[in-house]
């Protein structure tokens, strides 16, 4: 029993990324300037995005036109695959139908390419000349290199330090593209040195790496700053995941009655969810849509909706988003790249609206299944991806108890070759799990923004 692979020709790609703002029955409460505490408009943001961005993120316009430039890039790996898991399916002995989207075919080998070449295009046209960012597992800063050295931007990478130590081939891939690498905190900027002397062993996370990132940008006229999560305008370019998936689906008469993705900062999950959301809210279908997330940092499951800074040094716009607090230091888990205090606005608010749905996992659980996975597939998933085939698992386990024939589809948004270090770690019983004292919580959640 083989699987089932649904390919699409060129001439099916989308042409245009679905815009969620369109259609949410509620908008997030705008972003703040973090001086003024006032809405942030575009002159507020004009140091470290490009306009044509800047637009994006706020247009209520349905579609946004994909440029020709991105178009032509998108085609070294777009449209991805989409599967049926049948051999997980057996294993599982459930008669619910597994599907998954497989972003791991970009050159990047994650779905972070999806924004990164756009975001790259946008400040090419106009006139930037370098790019600084943030990255936590190191797709996303994978995925900015080799966008900045498809059109000829110089790339500057912060990423959390206890990722630069378990992943050093991702490191690696960032500096064969040409980027120039910091472990983040570090002593390249006023934010990691104030970090760092206050605590020399700071393992670091995202909100540190994006305080260096913002601050470098700031600091240069030639630079603008990159974000791999959590804006609008990079999960509206993720959405090519969630419509390729859909007119797959619709290939072989399917339509799933429950879709999944892993959820950091939300752009994984929102470009998988939301084109179905928007079923779900246009025409009232009956799908499901589940963030999975670590139980050690529990954004949307444990989190408080509210105003918070992006980072630690509160550089960035305030954002209406559950936060554990900017100050939040998630354990050293092996999904990196879910190690992040706060989410998307937009997924944000319609997990609160009662559209989508948030889990929690730990890391152990996490693993099994993706050991399971790779056992039945073939493929080994990244760990950040591994969250949504536990997920997953989870809905094939209940059908078989429920007796119920339902179509699952989820989000493989990566492979896990570069994660290898964290499966020996996983076969050799070292992996341990990280529960959020309610203690530790409440004390990072005290420190939000009074706004």
């Amino acid at each position: 029993m083989s699987k089932v692979k649904i390919f699409l020709d060129e001439k099916d790609m989308p042409r245009a990324w679905y815009n969620i703002q369109a259609d949410m029955p509620n908008l997030p409460k705008p972003a703040l300037h973090p001086g003024t505490k006032q809405p942030a408009g575009p002159d507020d943001l004009s140091p470290i995005f490009p306009m044509g961005l800047i637009m994006q993120e706020a247009t209520t316009e349905r579609w946004v036109e994909i440029p020709d430039e991105v178009m032509e890039i998108y085609k070294l790996w777009r449209p991805s695959p989409l599967f049926r898991a049948r051999r997980l399916e057996k294993a599982l002995d459930t008669p619910a139908k597994i599907y998954y989207k497989y972003e791991g075919v970009s050159p990047a080998g994650s779905h972070k390419l999806n924004t990164s070449v756009p975001q790259v295009y946008y400040n090419k046209i106009e006139g930037i000349k370098r790019l600084a960012t943030e990255t936590g597992a190191g797709q996303w800063g994978i995925a900015l290199s080799q966008a900045c050295n498809f059109f000829g931007l110089e790339c500057t990478v912060y990423m959390v330090k206890v990722s630069f130590q378990q992943k050093p081939y991702r490191r690696t891939m960032m500096e064969t593209f040409g980027a120039e690498m910091f472990a983040s905190p570090s002593e390249n900027t006023n934010t990691g040195r104030a970090i760092l002397k206050k605590d020399p062993n700071s393992p670091g996370s995202l909100g540190m790496a994006i305080s260096e990132a913002v601050e470098d940008a700031a600091g240069r006229e030639d630079t603008n700053y990159s974000l791999g999560s959590v804006l609008n305008h990079v999960i509206l370019h993720q959405t090519v995941i969630g419509l390729e998936a859909k007119k797959q689906l619709e290939m072989v008469d399917e339509y799933p009655d429950v879709v999944i993705a892993c959820c950091g900062g939300g752009s994984n999950f929102g470009g998988t969810a939301f084109p179905f959301a928007y079923d779900k809210i246009t025409k009232g279908t009956k799908v499901r849509l589940i963030a999975t997330e670590p139980s050690a940092c529990p954004t949307l499951t444990r989190g408080t909706q509210g105003y918070d800074f992006g980072d630690v040094a509160g550089f960035t716009p305030l954002l209406w988003m559950h936060s554990l607090g900017k100050d939040f230091m998630p354990p050293s888990i092996h999904a990196g790249g879910l190690r992040y205090h706060g989410v998307s606005p937009l997924v944000s608010q319609i997990v609160k609206d009662g559209i989508a749905e948030a889990r929690a996992y730990g890391q152990t659980a996490v693993f099994e299944s993706a050991i399971l996975f790779a056992k039945c597939e073939g493929t080994i998933p990244a760990p950040e991806s591994s969250h949504a085939i536990h997920g997953a698992i989870e809905e094939a386990l209940a059908a078989k108890a429920a007796g119920e024939a339902k179509t699952i589809l989820f989000n493989l948004s990566g492979h896990g070759l570069l994660d290898l270090p964290s499966y020996e770690a996983y076969l050799a019983k070292k992996l341990i799990d990280f529960p959020l004292p309610e203690e530790s919580l409440k004390k990072s959640l005290a420190n939000l923004p009074q706004v």
